[in-house]
């Protein structure tokens, strides 16, 4: 299934390497995605072929700050439908409504992602399948709730602005 929702592994793959807290240095690091000698974190995983630039390489295609945007609603979207899916989706919810953001466990967030979507942010960002769950669980709802200041979705144009 994660298959046919890149952009959703890869809004996923970016939270969990680079992490909501570190989001202002985003842009640097993917300033050189292209290039295999760039650097970034030195404490991010497979800097050039895993890390985040496994993760986006592929689907941004050279499409720049306009890819991203794309990614990062149609992620969002995806996202969305999976935990809605999953029964977890007054919980999503919490995190795009205003309001308190409810927590997500890691085992919860692994059942809503599945075991597929997990292996390959797996592979594509080097992290452990506990290190992955943990991270993604402490930084995806306040990073939705960035994401998502209207209380919606934002449409590709409206996500760009984030890049």
């Amino acid at each position: 299934m994660a298959r046919g929702m890149p952009s959703m592994v890869a809004l996923l793959g970016m939270l969990a390497v680079a992490g909501y807290q570190n989001r202002d240095k985003l842009g640097s690091m993917l300033g050189g995605l292209g290039n295999n000698d760039r650097t970034g974190d030195p404490g991010v995983a497979g800097q050039n072929q895993g890390g985040l630039g496994g993760v986006l390489g592929g689907a941004l295609g050279g499409a720049g700050a306009g890819g991203l945007g794309s990614i990062l609603s149609g992620g969002l979207g995806d996202l969305m439908e999976q935990f809605n899916g999953s029964g977890q989706g007054s919980k999503a919810q919490s995190w795009v409504g205003p309001g308190q953001n409810e927590p997500i466990d890691p085992n919860d967030l692994e059942q809503t992602l599945g075991a597929d979507t997990i292996a390959e942010l797996e592979q594509k960002t080097g992290l452990s399948r506990q290190e992955l769950l943990e991270r993604l669980s402490k930084t995806l709802p306040d990073a939705v709730n960035h994401f998502t200041p209207d209380g919606h979705i934002p449409s590709e144009t409206e996500a760009s602005r984030f890049v």
